[in-house]
Order: C-alpha cells, then sequence, then structure tokens
C-alpha cells in the first residue's frame, strides 16, 4: 500500500538529519519520491555539531552529496573550496543546515522514532504483511505522540547516541557508571576555556585505537606544550606495532595520515604513556583520581579524568518489530558484515556498496550511514552517499542503477593479516589485504564479488 486514505502517496520516511539522512532526501527527491525526515534533535546535523570542534579528515570535495548540491544550487548557495577540510561545525553551517532548510517542511525536528512496525502487523505475523504501509511512532519533544504511515523506511539515526563503555566486554566496566562525572566518551573541546581548564596540568587516560583518541592525545599535546603537568595515559587493548598509528603517509587521506603521525609524536615527545595490551574491567576510585584496572589486574596510574573513545554502536531498540537480518557480531546487515568486519580486515579499503547489501528480510527497510555499519569502525561520508543514492533508485524501481556504481574509496595504508584487531602481541605486516586493492575508479554489479579483497580507525569518521 502506497497511498494514504486521501490518496496521496505516502512519504518515504527517513530518521535522521544528519548528512546521511539529508541527502538521501534529495536523492528521493530527484527520483520524484517524497521524502518525510525525522530528526529527534532541534536542528540539522545534531550530531555532528556535538562534535563541531573537531576537523574532518575528508575535503570539502568528499562531503557533499551531488544530489543535496542540485538542491541548493538555486537557492544561490556557494560550494566551498573543495580542497579545503572542514570542522564539524562547518559542515553544519555551510551544508547540513542550509541543505534543511531548502528541504523546508519535509524535515521534522523534535521528532523522535519511538517504534517502527508493518501496520498492524507485529513481527511474527506473515499473512499480508508486505501490502501494509509502515507505521512510524514519534514522541514530540512538547509530550505529543504521533503516527506516520510510510511507504518505506531509511534509517539514518547514525550511532553517535550510544557509544561503546570502557569495559573491554562490551559492557560497563565495574565502578564505571559511579565514576561518570569523571569519564567522557567524547573527543573534549579544549577550545572551551572552561574545559581547558579541567584538563590543563591533568593526567587524562584515553581509551582507544582510532582517529578519534589520536584526535584527543594530539590535543592533549598541545595543551601539555602551554600547562605544565598535563599528561595522557594511553590504553590500548593491543601492543603498539607498524600499523597502529594508522597509515601516515601512505594513507590516501592525507588528513587522517597526519592525524596518526601527531599522535605517534604525543608518545615519542614524552607527553603521553602507552599502556598497551590493557583490557579495562573496573575503575576505582583513589581519593579524588582515578585508577583503571585491567583483566589480568595491572593498575594503570592514577589519573584526574577518563576520555573513553572506544567506538559507537547501533541504537536498534525503535526497529524491533520490523524483521532485520544483521551479523551476530557487528550488527551489521549480513551482507555488509563480511566486507567491514575488523576480524577479517585490518586495512582501509570497503567497496561500493547499495542496496542489494543493505537490504533486510523486512521489504523497503534499510539502515545507512554509520548504522549501516553496526559496530564496525571508518565509515565515510561519500560511502553513505553512495548507499542512499542505491538505495532511492531501488526504492524508484530502478534495479540497474541501484546495483551499479562508480566510486572508489581511499585506502588507509594499513594492511594487516586477518584475526589481529585485538591481539595485543601480534606483528602486523605480511598477508595484507590492501595489497590487492584495484588501481583507479571501478564499476562495480553490488551484490558480487569485489575485484580484490575489501577491508574496514575505530570511532569513525569522515
Amino acid at each position: 500500500m502506497n497511498a494514504s486514505a486521501t490518496g496521496q502517496p505516502l512519504p518515504v520516511v527517513v530518521v535522521g538529519a544528519g548528512p546521511i539522512g539529508l541527502a538521501a532526501a534529495a536523492r528521493l527527491l530527484e527520483r520524484g519520491i517524497e521524502p518525510l525526515v525525522l530528526e529527534a534533535g532541534p536542528s540539522a546535523g545534531t550530531a555532528v555539531r556535538g562534535w563541531a570542534h573537531v576537523r574532518l579528515f575528508s575535503p570539502w570535495a568528499e562531503v557533499v552529496d551531488p544530489a543535496a548540491e542540485k538542491l541548493l544550487a538555486p537557492t544561490g548557495w556557494i560550494r566551498p573550496e573543495g580542497a579545503a577540510y572542514p570542522s564539524g561545525g562547518d559542515w553544519v553551517e555551510r551544508y547540513l543546515q542550509p541543505l534543511a532548510d531548502t528541504l523546508g517542511e519535509r524535515v521534522r525536528y523534535g521528532a523522535a522514532v519511538t517504534g517502527i512496525a508493518r501496520a498492524g502487523r507485529d513481527r511474527i505475523v506473515d499473512s499480508g504483511r508486505e501490502e501494509q504501509p509502515f507505521t512510524v511512532h514519534v514522541e514530540f519533544t512538547d509530550g505529543r505522540e504521533e503516527r506516520v504511515l510510510a511507504r518505506a523506511v531509511v534509517d539514518a539515526s547514525g550511532t553517535w547516541s550510544t557509544p561503546n563503555p570502557l569495559g573491554a566486554n562490551g559492557l560497563p566496566a565495574l565502578g564505571e557508571r559511579a565514576a561518570g562525572d569523571r569519564i567522557s566518551y567524547r573527543i573534549p573541546d579544549l577550545r572551551d576555556p572552561a574545559v581547558r581548564a579541567r584538563f590543563a596540568g591533568g593526567r587524562t587516560a584515553v581509551v582507544g585505537t582510532g582517529a578519534s583518541a589520536f584526535t584527543a592525545l594530539a590535543q592533549l599535546a598541545d595543551l601539555a606544550e602551554e600547562a605544565d603537568g598535563t599528561h595522557a595515559v594511553w590504553v590500548l587493548r593491543r601492543g603498539i606495532t607498524g600499523s597502529t598509528y594508522g597509515g601516515g603517509e601512505a594513507d590516501e587521506l592525507p588528513a587522517r595520515g597526519a592525524l596518526g603521525l601527531r599522535a605517534r609524536a604525543a608518545v615519542e615527545n614524552g607527553h603521553a604513556t602507552a599502556l598497551t595490551g590493557f583490557r579495562t574491567a573496573a575503575v576505582e576510585a583513589r581519593g579524588e583520581q582515578l585508577v583503571l584496572v585491567a583483566e589480568d589486574g595491572r593498575r594503570s596510574e592514577p589519573v584526574d579524568r577518563v576520555v573513553v573513545l572506544t567506538g559507537l554502536r547501533p541504537d536498534l531498540s525503535f526497529l524491533s518489530e520490523v524483521r532485520l537480518g544483521l551479523d551476530e557480531r557487528l550488527q551489521a546487515p549480513t551482507a555488509l558484515a563480511p566486507l567491514i568486519d575488523p576480524n577479517q580486515h585490518s586495512c582501509g579499503t570497503v567497496y561500493p556498496h547499495g542496496a542489494n547489501e543493505l537490504a533486510h528480510p523486512e521489504k523497503d527497510v534499510y539502515l545507512v550511514g554509520m548504522k549501516s555499519y553496526g559496530r564496525a569502525p571508518t565509515f565515510l561520508a561519500m560511502t553513505g552517499y553512495e548507499q542512499v543514492r542505491s538505495v532511492a533508485a531501488a526504492l524508484a524501481g530502478d534495479h540497474e542503477a541501484a546495483a551499479r556504481v562508480e566510486l572508489t574509496l581511499p585506502e588507509t595504508g594499513v594492511c594487516g593479516g586477518a584475526g589481529l584487531f585485538d591481539e595485543p602481541d601480534a606483528a602486523q605486516g605480511g598477508g595484507g589485504c590492501c595489497s590487492t586493492a584495484p588501481a583507479g575508479p571501478q564499476l562495480i554489479a553490488l551484490g558480487t564479488t569485489a575485484p580484490g579483497s575489501s577491508c574496514s580507525p575505530a570511532g569513525g569518521g569522515c
């Protein structure tokens, strides 16, 4: 059922007004399909605003969706210089919010999606299931509730609201909640004088090994140059190897490679101490400070604060009544998971994918953007833009376009064998999956085996 009781076509509901959700709306409009974007926050790019102080390692040329640019062009919007690197704040103010404004009433703010189901069918019922529209339950900030009927659902709500905990087993470490006033899960904004004062002169444990951890280490090292006593304790679950700091000069995104080199300099210059092979099991209070306790009984030195940057995970709670096909480890779509599984790959290239890989047993439900990666790291904006282009084509019935993509994603320059993602002392080298990556743009039929091997810094990013 694709029409409402009034005979008007039902919209495609897009959950989230972030970069991928807004690009999905633009792509749907390009296909003549009406989108309705539901955003829990008060404005476009709510999650991105949460890291407004962080600079992207993709330039403007790679973080503006082509269909969105076409939508913006008649408004007098001026595209930022392509080679420049925006901060999260720049991305919102110069692109995401103008795009949302152009979409107008198709974007509704303060609209939290609390449930999605087939109208009149819970997840058990087979009879007549695909003929029913989706019913999307929405709760607004003023307490109102509403049910919205939709012909399809594109969930681009991301993973920002559900960071991984400190505990190495995926659960909060003992004492983690009790010490919550001294533990944060975001990169601190050291431009803010109040935040800067809290970190200056203190010892901070930074937990994680991806781009977010590199950023925090680099910024704390800069602060240490100005404020005596400032020091970072870098907590890693594995040892330091040749690939720990990323691809450096071999990274095809230079800003991403430079970030790893800055983290390395923080350690080599004495502004950070690495605590390796450390899997946190508990947090203990020691006066005004905290001590991290590893599963093997080792203890960290006392620190004043802990910054946990161990990645993110999807919130699947409002999808409990639709039939999802998710990998049991990554919580990513089952066809996509092998392409991005860090247990199998430690390099940076993920081959293009779209509607075929993102499909679920429940027809016309798609998880896109960061959420499509489940718990896997390293998501690039242009990956999401290609996803929603393919999904919009599929929803329009253009399956040929949905299955054909021309896109080459940049490699990290980090290569290693399978199964080394969390081995403390394993040497990484040889058997690298990046070595067989094809050169130049590739025309790839989605749903088939891509040429070469496809591989997946924790914490995601653009």
